[in-house]
């Protein structure tokens, strides 16, 4: 579709302007008050119809193209990372301990894009639902913008998203049918014990010493209580208890995370992780109470949407660039529980070369903003068509 790539990059040096300001005013988790400000204004700008405050900080833009009774929503994810940036950029951060690490002021640049040229254009059908998103980064933001009746004040047929892939080459794009992603979710025990001074420990309950055991044993719920063949992730990445060298604490907390593919799975890590921790807290003489938070679901492409996401992705950049062939990983976003209650797909798009994500030094790649924005331009004209008349090619 080389006049829709031309007609996306008249606006890439908008797109670069706006990414770049947002880089330089990251936001964390649902606090994407600016963010949110700056969207809404674009779209407002633009004469779309905005709505803020989805979610909380959300914003939703409702643009209407030929008479149709059908709709798709394009999602795009706005915060940013609590790591200090250290890309030495003129648009770095000016937030101390906040960048955007992962990209998601290219995404939504992309996003704003794409909504100028749909509504310059109106070469679509139906209803686009332009979804802006806050708290991606383990904050719950898709599903407060689901509490707060996003689906039902704004009905979509599909939804899309993407994400940027540090590694993939510029102008290639990659997906995969059915489960691409992990869920999964974050945990805290409390292992209570008794202090008392580290010279005379028989005095104490050490919940330090329980807290080690139970790091070890959580470790065999993968090789034991998982099959051979399936992909289960546990991992205690913090333990913390004391503040001498000669005190033995009254408690210590083990902090961690676990991911699956498998929701049933997952329940049988959750129940697992608790009585591990419980009953080898209990033979030291302690207790232990596990608090763990489901953060995502099993990421799951619809197949047919998929097939029709990358027939967009063909349609305007080399077929042969366009992989279906991605292995699913055990990272997780939460774009999952829009999934779970809308069929969809979502697709990587090529960064180029250097740093990964969540890095100090990461960058988004701006020559990829007019990939992503004639993706999401691309799918609107053919989601919104009837399937018999959808065309991408």
């Amino acid at each position: 579709m080389k006049s829709l790539l031309d007609g996306i990059r008249a606006l890439d040096t908008e797109m670069r302007t706006i990414r770049h300001d947002l880089h330089a005013h990251p936001e964390l988790g649902l606090e994407t008050h600016r963010t949110s400000a700056v969207v809404a204004d674009f779209l407002e700008g633009l004469g779309i119809e905005t709505h803020r405050g989805v979610g909380g900080t959300g914003v939703v833009g409702v643009l209407r193209g030929r008479r149709s009774n059908r709709s798709v929503g394009l999602r795009a994810d706005m915060d940013a990372l609590a790591i200090a940036e250290a890309t030495g950029l003129p648009y770095a951060s000016r937030t101390p301990g906040l960048m955007h690490g992962c990209g998601h002021d290219g995404h939504t640049a992309m996003l704003l894009g794409a909504a100028k040229y749909l509504a310059q254009h109106r070469d679509f059908e139906g209803t686009v639902n332009l979804i802006f998103q806050p708290g991606e980064e383990g904050y719950d933001g898709a599903r407060e913008m689901i509490r707060d009746g996003l689906f039902e004040r704004f009905p979509c047929d599909a939804v899309f998203g993407m994400h940027n892939e540090p590694g993939l080459p510029l102008g290639q794009m990659r997906t995969g049918f059915g489960t691409i992603a992990a869920g999964g979710g974050n945990f805290d025990i409390t292992v209570q014990g008794r202090g008392a001074h580290g010279a005379e420990p028989d005095r104490g309950i050490d919940p330090v010493l329980a807290a080690c055991h139970v790091v070890t044993a959580l470790q065999s719920i993968v090789a034991r209580n998982v099959p051979p063949l399936a992909s289960v992730v546990v991992s205690a990445t913090r333990i913390e208890g004391g503040s001498a060298y000669n005190v033995i604490p009254e408690s210590a907390t083990i902090s961690g995370t676990a991911r699956y593919f498998d929701v049933a799975l997952g329940e049988t890590v959750q129940a697992r992780i608790a009585a591990l921790a419980s009953g080898i807290a209990e033979g030291f003489g302690a207790t232990a109470e596990t608090d763990f938070r489901v953060m995502f679901a099993p990421h799951v492409n619809d197949p047919e949407k998929t097939a029709l996401m990358v027939a967009c992705a063909r349609s305007i950049l080399d077929p042969e660039a366009v992989s279906t062939e991605m292995e699913p990983s055990l990272g997780s976003e939460d774009f999952s529980f829009m999934l779970e209650a809308v069929t969809g797909a979502y697709m990587m798009i090529g960064n180029g070369s250097g740093h990964p994500l969540h890095h100090p030094e990461y960058d988004f790649c701006d020559d990829a903003l007019v990939h992503g924005a004639a993706l999401y331009v691309r799918l609107a004209q053919e989601a919104t068509r009837a399937p018999e008349e959808q065309d991408p090619t």
